[in-house]
């Protein structure tokens, strides 16, 4: 399949169409193509990133060996 070929004819048929249900659609195809996950997020889950990010700058973090230690999953060395 020539990929050059195959716009062209999309473009042609673009053209020609009077229906905007496909205009839609397609401008909806391209719209998803851009979107970015964090977008999708609410603003609770970005503060709660923006928090964790803050929080391993500053150096506040718990290894996850410490973590299965403290609840019994691992003896203490």
């Amino acid at each position: 399949m020539d990929i050059q070929l195959e716009k062209i004819e999309l473009m042609k048929k673009l053209a020609e169409t009077e229906d905007p249900a496909i205009i839609k659609s397609i401008r909806k195809i391209f719209k998803k193509e851009k979107k970015d996950w964090w977008d999708d997020l609410t603003d609770a889950q970005k503060a709660d990133i923006e928090l964790g990010i803050k929080q391993i700058e500053r150096g506040e973090v718990v290894s996850y060996e410490s973590i299965l230690e403290r609840h019994g999953y691992v003896e203490k060395s």
